[in-house]
């Protein structure tokens, strides 16, 4: 007859005896789940994105199934992200940006499933409810707003594979809505403090600009000026300008280079790839050549899916076209596959600037509505959350925030965004804890009444077996 093997209960006890004595659950000592791939994690130094010690440029393309008429959150269903996490490695990118998340749900099988295959998350965490309006940014911006994109940030800090997250993206869109630049800065600095008081690592936090020659560079010095705690991590911006045939002068990406030779902090393009005519990606190998790598940081192709309603960038420059659970691939998908082939990724650091100088804030001018470098004082409710966290997310159906009206008390005082020290927390409050906070290590260790308890335990199997 069928028995239980004598040897089996003792490994199973001397198991457990090693996972506690090492101060970790037993479950914890397997090798690494799906759940828990992680990758090395991102950070900045000087003008320039790192990898361990090892300069990581961005090579991806803008996901967001659905468009802007119709938000989803495509790594909260796991159906979704795996019918296209396969195209994502069929071109070998290694990052996706998200426009919308539904901060309420769980993340973790879809971003482990992007981490096993190589792939980071450039998060917005902005919402079309809970948005910084430009037509109206001191009403927009309150507690109610801060705490939905806080929460955001708890949901996804713990995931190795988040690169960054954007603070805003196309706010400013022309010369009248510079006006709203205090305010998009102000919330970068928001996230900036609330990450230091929580205890989140040092995930990049910066805006992406849309693609226009009015205000470009003022909109990146701006965001890179000031003290400390108000500047990014990194700026980013849109550019549509190689258009085929072209060349490095003729895009007007030399000048470019040029304007941006001295910027302190990484730069990176949010969207590119020509809206005007077919596309051939031959800026990719420019990109990524050594004209560019001093400076910039790689890109994102606009975009991954075709999508309806949304003008001409959404209805004509998808790489694949989504029909239910079939995601076909397009003649632009191997266009970019060869291209990215034919241009792998750079080694060493590309001759980037270690150390840099923090831009001058740019002057009030005809094409720049901002007088001064004062930003808004952060809404006093929203202190509540540097001490106690976000608290629960309210995801895609939550009643917005745009209308709760202003509330923030004037100018804030230099250096306002320094971290105090008042947060509790060294990681998420939020209920979805992602992968890595699994594996935190209890303060704690039961070594010692553990394995007293596994002697006793193998001495009576042993008798029994006598």
């Amino acid at each position: 007859m069928k028995g239980i093997s004598a040897s089996a209960p003792v490994a199973v006890a001397l198991y457990a005896s090693s996972a506690f004595a090492s101060g970790l659950p037993a479950a914890f000592l397997h090798p690494l789940s799906p759940r828990q791939t992680s990758l090395p994690e991102v950070s900045v130094k000087g003008n320039a994105f790192f990898a361990g010690n090892d300069r990581f440029y961005v090579r991806g393309v803008d996901y967001q199934p659905g468009g802007s008429s119709d938000p989803q959150d495509p790594i909260a269903d796991v159906d979704v992200c795996r019918r296209d996490i396969a195209k994502f490695k069929e071109l070998k990118v290694n990052t996706v940006r998200i426009y919308t998340v539904d901060n309420s749900k769980n993340h973790d099988e879809c971003m482990s499933l992007l981490a096993q295959a190589g792939i980071y998350l450039a998060l917005d965490v902005n919402t079309p409810k809970y948005s910084i309006r430009q037509d109206k940014p001191g009403p927009s911006y309150n507690h109610v707003y801060l705490q939905n994109i806080f929460a955001t940030m708890d949901v996804f800090a713990n995931y190795s594979n988040t690169l960054l997250f954007f603070s805003g993206n196309e706010v400013i869109n022309n010369v009248a809505t510079s006006a709203a630049a205090p305010y998009v800065k102000a919330v970068t600095r928001d996230m900036r403090r609330y990450r230091e008081e929580r205890g989140m690592r040092q995930i990049p936090i910066g805006y992406s600009a849309a693609d226009i020659d009015d205000n470009r560079m003022e909109t990146a010095q701006y965001m890179n000026c000031g003290t400390d705690d108000e500047r990014s991590d990194f700026f980013a911006f849109n550019d549509y300008s190689w258009c085929a045939p072209s060349s490095y002068k003729t895009s007007t990406w030399q000048q470019k280079v040029k304007d941006f030779g001295n910027y302190s902090i990484p730069i990176f393009l949010s969207e590119y790839g020509c809206t005007e005519t077919d596309r051939n990606f031959e800026e990719i190998a420019t990109l990524y050549s050594d004209d560019m790598t001093p400076v910039y940081s790689g890109g994102l192709v606009y975009e991954y899916s075709m999508e309806s309603g949304g003008g001409p960038r959404h209805e004509k420059y998808g790489l694949v076209d989504i029909d239910g659970d079939e995601a076909e691939e397009l003649d632009q998908f191997s266009v970019l596959k060869k291209a990215l082939e034919k241009t792998p990724a750079p080694s060493g650091d590309g001759g980037y600037k270690e150390d840099g100088t923090p831009s001058e804030c740019p002057s009030k001018s005809s094409t720049w509505l901002v007088d001064g470098d004062g930003i808004p004082a952060m809404p006093p409710r929203a202190s509540q959350y540097f001490q106690n966290g976000a608290g629960q997310p309210v995801g895609l159906s939550g009643t917005g925030s745009q209308e709760v009206g202003a509330e923030s008390p004037g100018t804030a005082s230099a250096g306002s965004g320094r971290p105090t020290g008042t947060g509790t927390s060294r990681g998420s409050s939020s209920s979805s804890s992602g992968a890595a906070a699994a594996l935190r290590v209890p303060e704690m260790s039961f070594a010692p009444m553990v394995c007293g308890m596994v002697v006793i335990i193998s001495s009576l199997i042993g008798a029994s077996l006598l």
